[in-house]
């Protein structure tokens, strides 16, 4: 039986703040999904398949400006390559796990969940391989249900949400408090800040294409301050 100081509910407790956070980015994707054309059931499934709140934004936003499917598909991998790194980084403590709870572990994968996960990681470094995996499913408890539930609810309203409300302003937030604190190396910095000067000076290229050549800029400066970082 679980106790409420076992991995599995500070888990748990670790993830119930970004609730607040993720309700209106999940409310925000329903009735931009709807207001794109997606059907109540499209945008419900497509949070489901995916749960990639950033990747689904850019697919959406790109659909609903008729480009081309290539355009589409690129655009939301590019986005979405943060999360094979999150899984790479995440290999040394979850990758001794069973193939099923890889696979469930790999749909899990979001910011938050490895944020929190990797943090706790080095914090408690006498953990088990089971008391990993609990952690990180306690992490996700409130997590994936609610972003389903939440574009359920905004593509049900869909309109009615009045603009005043803004609930936009939980994209930026959410990204800033989650990258934030993992800014901590001079590498990690220059990318990031490349990446913002590269986006802001890039927003004439069609279909959003500045944001995936911001983030291979970023990504650029970074490994070679980090290169030149290390030879030195």
């Amino acid at each position: 039986m679980q106790t409420t100081n076992s991995p599995y509910w500070q888990g748990v407790r670790a993830g119930l703040p970004f609730i607040v956070i993720l309700a209106p980015f999940g409310l925000l994707f329903g009735v931009v999904a709807a207001e794109a054309g997606l059907s109540m059931f499209e945008a419900v499934f497509m949070s489901a398949i995916t749960v990639a709140g950033a990747a689904q934004f850019t697919a959406v936003q790109l659909l609903s400006e008729q480009a081309p499917t290539v355009i589409v598909i690129a655009a939301a991998l590019t986005v979405n390559l943060r999360l094979a790194m999150y899984s790479a980084a995440l290999t040394p403590y979850l990758g001794q796990a069973s193939a099923p709870m890889r696979a469930l572990i790999a749909y899990c994968v979001v910011d938050q969940t490895y944020a929190c996960s990797v943090a706790a990681y080095e914090t408690h470094a006498h953990w088990t391989l089971r008391d990993r995996i609990a952690f990180y499913f306690g992490v996700s408890t409130p997590l994936m249900p609610n972003w389903i539930v939440f574009t359920f609810i905004g593509a049900l309203v869909g309109e009615a949400i009045p603009d005043a409300l803004a609930l936009d302003f939980a994209i930026p937030i959410t990204f800033i408090a989650l990258v934030m604190p993992m800014m901590r190396t001079g590498a990690h910095r220059a990318a990031a800040l490349a990446g913002i000067v590269a986006s802001l000076s890039l927003t004439w290229l069609p279909y959003s294409l500045g944001i995936i050549v911001a983030g291979v800029i970023g990504m650029i400066v970074g490994a070679e301050v980090e290169r030149r970082g290390a030879a030195a």
